[in-house]
């Protein structure tokens, strides 16, 4: 099977619940402007049983990842781990908080994310519930919406980030469509590699509108997360609308940043909105064949 398109929201709407799933290995071997993907049915259904959260749940959250990122992935883990099987009953909001020793604010948003995935479910005034999905094994799915630096985290990475370029522009046709822009709206465009030691593991350009960060450019430290930086300026992306594609890096790149190397890649476009819907960067992300393989389940 040869897919050279796929598009797809990040926590976008949910659609109804299902047994099936299948593991998306991305490999990118040439012809580069295919991409082949290896698709094993791969459905896990195991009957829980109820039981005590392990002595390592109950402590505190605390690494690099948000509080609701890590969260979710406890809870999650909780659900997958201590016996809970579709259809029980989650612990309350308040055996919950006590337990992680988090704000009942932060476990909310723990459990939107939760439901984005359909791993769990809403019945308004009886509860939150384990979903049909949770018996299906797909160890963080694409579409999950994440910071770079947490996903490549995840895959076992410790990168390092290079800032190659900041500047400011007039917005193309192209950005001015995806970020809702006026004519004239002007851009922030921020181009980084993420370094795995030396070897260059994704490269990035992102767009940002300029009325969000009017600081200075060079006042700003662009080697951390885009996520935490936009959350400072009130506007944290929650979402997105992304394209999968399988390219090659555009020439020009290569040739300018010495990246012959790279090979073939996955390219992630999409465009990030805040809280409230309204488009706040548009991301393209280079993730390197050789590197990376997602996940997805199927609906």
């Amino acid at each position: 099977m040869i897919v050279r398109h796929l598009t797809f929201r990040r926590h976008g709407v949910k659609s109804g619940r299902t047994v099936l799933v299948s593991d998306m290995h991305a490999y990118l071997p040439p012809p580069p402007q295919d991409l082949k993907l290896d698709l094993p049915h791969v459905v896990g259904q195991e009957h829980w049983l109820v039981a005590q959260t392990r002595n390592a749940l109950e402590e505190p959250l605390r690494d690099s990842r948000s509080l609701v990122v890590q969260l979710r992935d406890r809870l999650a883990d909780l659900v997958r781990e201590e016996g809970l099987r579709p259809g029980d009953k989650l612990p309350t909001e308040a055996q919950l908080t006590q337990r992680f020793k988090i704000s009942r604010p932060v476990l909310r948003e723990a459990f939107k994310l939760l439901e984005q995935d359909d791993i769990i479910y809403v019945e308004h005034g009886r509860g939150r519930f384990v979903s049909a999905m949770s018996a299906v094994q797909v160890d963080r799915p694409i579409t999950v919406f994440e910071s770079v630096t947490e996903m490549t985290r995840h895959f076992g990475y410790k990168p390092a980030t290079k800032v190659l370029s900041i500047s400011e522009e007039v917005a193309s046709d192209l950005l001015r469509e995806k970020l809702k822009l006026d004519e004239q709206a002007r851009v922030i465009r921020v181009e980084r590699l993420r370094m795995q030691g030396s070897e260059p593991i994704i490269y990035s350009i992102d767009y940002v509108p300029r009325t969000i960060i009017p600081t200075k450019l060079y006042d700003v430290d662009w080697s951390g997360s885009l996520l935490n930086l936009l959350e400072k300026y009130k506007n944290r992306p929650r979402m997105s609308a992304a394209n999968v594609s399988a390219v090659m890096l555009p020439s020009d790149v290569i040739g300018r940043h010495d990246l012959e190397g790279f090979g073939p890649a996955l390219l992630i476009a999409e465009t990030c909105f805040n809280a409230a819907g309204v488009a706040v960067n548009y991301a393209l992300d280079y993730h390197r064949g050789t590197h990376f393989t997602f996940s997805l389940a199927r609906k």
